[in-house]
């Protein structure tokens, strides 16, 4: 019966995604009732489960050839329930956010859909099963990117999904190393099984290839690229939850790995320390240099998922010792979660009013509206780690472990840009709060107007779902040995971490020092950097905040674009042509003009079936006539059709128009969709060169 209950959790809001679909698609309100539902009974589901089955386990062995198994443990149930929670809040949160959107049950559908795939990242107790959710909720959540449709949001989107796709495919990559090595992918029994095996290398070459796959869903540098860009143009909802639960499906896979497969290995945690200290500095000044409401909460999350890191390398650095390390760890992903989910929600207020995210656009508008000012002051204070706030606990834990190591030099400058990168938390969101409900907007008019929206500016459902999660925060913080620290010791076994951590006194001064050094450096930061290089007067008088980050220094534009469109095009080009001129006989020969073909079959057949989605699901309305040269049988036939109409009179006519319409809207809609649906076939098929090529190599040594 148990695992009938904890299959649900995953399956339920899957198959309520359809449903919802066919049940709400007429609303008219913005609404969609059944997501509601599915989502509320989606939190009551989690948290019955969190208290009634946690230790239970589940095995569906029909289901995608090799079965799915999913658990109920510590961590699984903390985490679920948090997502469960995120998810419901933000469906709520929906409502009047999406409330003139088009198309916005389509949301609905793609945001259930992931909701079920992220349950069952986080509910696997296989990296078989995680592997198989992972790649359902990328390619659902790139929907959310999406959704507006706007030239930059498929671009944005375009740049997700080919992190995701590459990402994946490395994945599948170690996992095949993994099973080869191991002969299993279950977490219970990869521990044991790599500590003993005799070839060390194999094992590290597979969790590189995890890491990769896992580090690009999480936004670790160097594959962060895709947050800075997704977060401005997702709807709000939609970035609260890739920030706060989708990375954390990223991280989740990190922890298993690191834990599973190197436990006390120091040269793994050592890489892991390095990807974290450039992951959280870089994100954090990226956030203080940032112009854009959204972006700099992108950035900060980026940021914060180099704390998480750290969080991780420690515990491995500290080994059996590591229990004040993982509670660390699992804390501040729990905190990061929710007060992203505040912060991103109070974005969505300002953009659903205003249709802008630039500070100068915005700037005062919070003013005379203490309840988003007090929502997003939970969640700068919370994420800046202020005493007395949840963010504030988490970090203090993670501070206490890099002391606790003292390892010299290296953990003296580790600890230093800790501290420094907390300082930037501090400042940026300084920033942000001041600008919004601090400063007048330069033009009085429009402050007048921002002033009119007081009593407007949101309704009753809205104010519920942010100040309610806004709550969360500093209750958490205040109460942290009676809430907190349970709920961390309860999930540090995910962690190998098996012993009780001894519980730091969070308000001495040894704890409190490492927490005021970090706010007396943002303080600095932001009077002697922010208000005097950022923000500077024009030619009127009016401050104004300048976007100075250089342009060229965006990893995409400046390697990876260059390097997957053209120097690895340009590579195989170069190594194919070769082929063919050493290639001798007719067979092959012939071969690469029939892989052209068949490729080419294949492209259209894709192409195809998105066009059938673009008509069904993508609603695609804006198509405008013109007429060509070219003439298609429609056009042969609505001549005809016209013709006969004419003299007959036996209707208005219009067939050729009509059809040469719904024919650009094929066209238009296999422009579009196809082209990235083709391009990640395309990365598919590379990573299974890539997995060739090595079956090939292992046979022949």
């Amino acid at each position: 019966m148990t695992s009938i209950w904890i299959t649900i959790l995953v399956f339920w809001p899957m198959a309520g995604a359809l449903a919802g679909y066919l049940i709400g698609r007429r609303s008219k309100d913005g609404r969609n009732y059944f997501a509601d539902f599915v989502t509320v009974s989606e939190f009551a589901l989690m948290l019955y489960a969190a208290i009634a089955l946690r230790g239970a386990s589940a095995w569906t062995p029909e289901i995608c050839g090799f079965g799915l198994r999913l658990g109920l443990d510590g961590f699984r149930a903390v985490y679920g329930l948090v997502a469960a929670l995120m998810w419901m809040m933000t469906t709520i949160f929906s409502r009047e956010y999406f409330a003139h959107y088009r198309n916005r049950n389509r949301y609905y559908l793609f945001m259930l859909v992931t909701l079920g795939a992220t349950m069952g990242v986080f509910l696997s107790t296989d990296l078989y099963t995680t592997f198989i959710f992972f790649e359902i909720m990328s390619f659902t959540s790139y929907v959310w990117v999406a959704q507006d449709e706007r030239k930059e949001s498929l671009r944005a989107a375009g740049t997700y999904l080919a992190v995701a796709v590459i990402g994946g495919l490395v994945l599948l990559m170690g996992l095949f190393l993994l099973q080869d090595a191991l002969g299993t992918l279950d977490m219970a029994e990869l521990l044991p099984l790599a500590a003993a095996y005799p070839d060390r290398s194999r094992i590290f070459a597979a969790g590189i290839c995890l890491l990769i796959g896992f580090g690009a869903k999480a936004g670790a540098f160097p594959l962060h690229i895709w947050l800075p860009k997704a977060h401005p143009v997702a709807p709000a909802p939609a970035s609260a939850l890739l920030s706060g639960i989708l990375t954390k499906a990223g991280v989740f896979g990190v922890i298993v790995t690191s834990a599973n497969l190197f436990y006390e290995d120091k040269t793994w945690s050592a890489l892991i320390l390095c990807i974290a200290a450039v992951t959280m500095f870089l994100g954090a000044l990226l956030a203080v240099f940032a112009n854009d409401l959204k972006r700099t909460l992108a950035c900060s999350s980026m940021s914060q998922i180099g704390f998480i890191l750290t969080g991780i390398g420690m515990t491995g650095m500290l080994g059996e010792h590591g229990a004040l390390a993982a509670n660390g760890t699992v804390l501040h992903m729990m905190n990061h979660s929710l007060i992203k989910l505040v912060l991103f929600m109070a974005a969505g207020v300002v953009y659903m009013n205003l249709h802008k995210l630039d500070l100068n656009d915005i700037r005062g508008f919070g003013r005379k509206k203490p309840l988003l000012n007090a929502a997003f002051l939970m969640g700068a204070l919370g994420i800046g780690g202020i005493p007395l706030w949840n963010g504030y606990i988490s970090k203090t834990l993670l501070h206490e472990a890099i002391v606790e190591y003292a390892g010299g030099l290296v953990f003296t400058a580790l600890e230093w840009v800790f501290l420094v990168s907390g300082g930037l938390t501090v400042a940026y969101m300084t920033k942000l709060y001041i600008c919004l409900f601090v400063e007048k907007n330069r033009d009085p008019e429009v402050q007048a107007k921002f002033d009119s929206l007081a009593g407007t500016y949101m309704n009753k459902q809205s104010a519920f779902a942010i100040g309610g999660s806004a709550i969360l925060l500093p209750v958490l913080g205040m109460t942290a040995t009676k809430t907190m620290m349970p709920l961390a010791q309860m999930a540090q076994g995910f962690l190998q971490q098996h012993h009780e951590a001894h519980v730091p006194h969070f308000f001495s001064w040894v704890c409190l020092s490492g927490g005021l050094i970090s706010i007396g450096i943002g303080a600095a930061v932001y009077l002697l950097f922010i208000r005097t290089v950022l923000i500077r007067k024009d030619g009127k008088g009016a401050t104004a905040y300048l976007d100075l980050w250089p342009e060229k220094l965006d990893l995409e534009e400046l390697i990876y674009r260059p390097l997957v469109l053209k120097i690895l095009p340009a590579i195989g080009t170069a190594i194919s042509r070769a082929a063919e001129k050493i290639a001798d006989g007719a067979l092959l020969k012939v071969l690469p003009f029939l892989g052209l073909f068949i490729a080419r079959l294949g492209d259209s057949l894709v192409d195809w079936v998105i066009v059938l989605l673009r008509k069904t699901i993508y609603r695609d309305k804006k198509i405008t006539y013109h007429t060509g040269k070219m003439l298609y049988p429609t056009d042969i036939l609505g001549k005809a059709l016209d013709s006969l109409a004419a003299r007959y009179g036996t209707g208005e006519g219009g067939y050729e128009k009509r059809f040469r319409l719904r024919r650009m809207t094929t066209e238009e809609a296999r422009d579009r969709i196809g082209a990235r649906l083709s391009y990640g076939l395309g990365m598919a098929g590379l990573g299974l060169v890539f997995v060739l090529l090595y079956i090939l190599v292992t046979e022949l040594r």
